[in-house]
């Protein structure tokens, strides 16, 4: 239990999700579910029942360590600032080599802050089951997520069934990686049986990440080992900020899990969600007997359906006549904007800054 260890990347800005996710406080420091918890909140609670909690380390940016530190009343040498956005790559080798400085045994847990998880019981126990079995072995494992549609928004893992881990029927080997499919492609991944969504969790033993790092990205390897003596020192911070300033943007999928010959799909179905969109958001709410759904807010509606709502909790809406619509009140901004057009809401978010500046941003 003591070499368990857990980074929960929180670097995101959450733009889908504007006019409530800002800049100063992105999505994942709100609790956009009505539920009386953030996002990042949750996840750390999830983590807490696999992992001791002074193993759990969150990265992300600069700007926003104290909130992390007061939403989650986090020692502050556990929260590692990254001094600008370069991708998944480069947060999780300043996570593990900083661990590493720690526990040069650590098993290590990687997720995203921003998800939602319906059966987390079922997480737990697939969670420990990765942690075990990565420590024993030379192993990049990904939680897959057994699809209930044929999804575009989601990067797909393509397991070998002929290939399960003895004793372990749900653990395969990974034959392929593929980015977001159009709608077709998706309906024949959801037909096959052996595709997955690719999750964004992963759990691998640190000598395996390591050694991961150096055959398939030996540039973010190379700056990040130059100052490993370093972690967990006064010095670190000024090494993080010349790192980051040398090192190039790259997800950890396409550096490292799309080229190595180690990975590893744990095939699951636990009310898994990345609430990307006000979509995914709605999938996961109450609705009414006309399938709206009031996240927040004193609405009154009338000839409405399909609609997701979210005001000012000392604002009454009136709506008439709208459907599948997305209707979303902060203080500053209000957002309508129909559901099957979400998509282009990070055009409009950069209209706004264009015209106004960052006020809105």
């Amino acid at each position: 239990m003591n070499n368990r260890y857990t980074i929960i990347m929180a670097g995101g800005v959450g733009s889908r999700f504007w006019p409530l996710s800002r800049s100063e406080k992105p999505k994942q420091f709100l609790d956009i579910l009505g539920r009386g918890e953030t996002l990042i909140q949750q996840t750390f609670r999830r983590f807490k029942a696999v992992c001791p909690e002074e193993n759990i380390f969150i990265v992300t940016n600069s700007d926003h360590k104290d909130l992390v530190i007061e939403q989650l009343g986090i020692d502050p040498s556990r929260v590692l600032a990254e001094p600008f956005r370069r991708n998944t790559a480069p947060c999780l080798a300043y996570g593990t080599f900083r661990i590493l400085e720690e526990n040069p045994d650590a098993v290590i847990a990687v997720t995203p802050a921003d998800h939602f998880i319906v059966k987390e019981d079922k997480f737990s126990e697939e969670i420990i089951s990765c942690f075990e079995f990565a420590r024993d072995n030379d192993a990049l494992i990904t939680l897959g997520i057994k699809p209930d549609r044929p999804e575009t928004g989601y990067g797909y893992i393509q397991a070998d069934q002929k290939k399960p881990v003895k004793g372990l029927k749900n653990l395969l080997k990974v034959k392929t990686f593929t980015e977001k499919p159009d709608l077709d492609l998706a309906r024949v991944f959801l037909e096959s049986g052996d595709f997955f969504w690719n999750s964004g969790i992963f759990i691998w033993n640190i000598k395996s990440i390591l050694a991961a790092f150096e055959k398939h990205l030996p540039d973010t390897y190379s700056v990040f080992e130059e100052g490993k003596k370093l972690f967990g020192t006064e010095e670190e911070k000024s090494f993080i900020l010349r790192t980051y300033a040398e090192c190039r943007s790259i997800s950890i999928d396409y550096g490292i899990m799309e080229k190595a010959d180690n990975v590893y799909v744990m095939c699951t179905d636990i009310g898994w969600s990345d609430l990307g969109t006000w979509s995914s958001l709605y999938e996961h709410s109450a609705r009414d007997k006309k399938h709206n759904a009031v996240v927040r807010g004193n609405i009154f509606s009338y000839n409405a359906k399909g609609n997701i709502y979210n005001i000012l909790p000392e604002k009454i809406a009136v709506v008439q006549g709208l459907s599948d619509f997305i209707i979303v009140d902060s203080e500053d901004v209000l957002l309508i904007v129909r559901k099957e057009e979400e998509q282009n809401i990070k055009q409009y978010l950069e209209d706004v800054r264009k015209a106004t500046g960052e006020k809105y941003i």
